[in-house]
């Protein structure tokens, strides 16, 4: 497994925040190699064996990662301990719970980490275009405001995602898009419409009063490291982790 971008082995944080890559993992093209989806078509042997392979290499117990069936819709579910399978039809999911690590399944979408470590709360959300566009990421915000975060105390880090330079959309669906989350809508590389989801992200936040805001900028589309559904179709999928040690 390669850790595109981590906060794990700075055992000062009290929050822990990763990423994946595609690199280093037992899965066989396409979706080579570390695919941590089981809903895409992979052997079901080589899913298991990178989810362990993630847990190992985390210091977890891989009964505390908690997954999604991710459907691109605005629900969020609390989560207060292991469960056996994916979280049902969710698109969020926030604890309290510590040493249990949420995870997102990506492969264009912005996978969004948020922690408010002073009050105990963590999230993971999947915030594809639509869920994006229908508040998903303002819905999760506001469980955990519900659960004892502030927004002065919480930090966000958006990984690895389709950027606006190449997330070519039609003009009507970047039209709705930026009408539901402003700050999205954008013009890519060719000088067609397109849509930026982590900027109109960013402005949906503040906009919360949540500021401590972090943004990888690399883009899943251009970025062979990473999966990406809108450059290779069947493909695997990345993950994002969060957790309260």
């Amino acid at each position: 497994m390669s850790q595109s971008y981590s906060r794990s082995n700075e055992v000062h944080r009290p929050v822990r925040m990763v990423f994946t890559t595609r690199a280093g993992g037992a899965s066989s093209s396409p979706y080579d190699s570390f695919n941590l989806g089981d809903h895409v078509g992979d052997d079901p042997a080589h899913v298991a064996a990178n989810r362990d392979r993630l847990a190992s290499v985390l210091g977890l117990d891989p009964r505390n990662l908690v997954w999604m069936e991710q459907i691109h819709s605005p629900h969020v579910t609390v989560v207060e301990g292991p469960v056996s399978a994916p979280v049902e039809a969710s698109d969020a999911i926030v604890t309290t719970t510590r040493g249990l690590a949420l995870a997102v399944l990506v492969a264009d979408c912005v996978p969004v980490l948020l922690a408010d470590h002073v009050n105990g709360v963590v999230a993971a959300a999947h915030a594809g275009r639509l869920g994006a566009r229908n508040g998903i990421v303002a819905r999760t915000v506001e469980t955990m405001l519900s659960l004892g975060a502030t927004p002065g105390t919480i930090q966000v880090l958006l990984g690895p995602a389709a950027s606006g330079r190449n997330y070519e959309v039609p003009a009507a669906m970047a039209a709705d898009v930026e009408k539901h989350l402003p700050g999205s809508l954008s013009r890519t590389a060719k000088g067609t419409t397109g849509l930026d989801i982590r900027a109109g992200l960013v402005r949906q936040l503040m906009g919360l009063g949540v500021t401590a805001i972090e943004a990888d900028p690399r883009c899943t589309i251009e970025d062979e490291d990473f999966f990406s559904h809108r450059r290779e179709d069947i493909t695997g999928r990345q993950a994002g982790l969060v957790w309260l040690p």
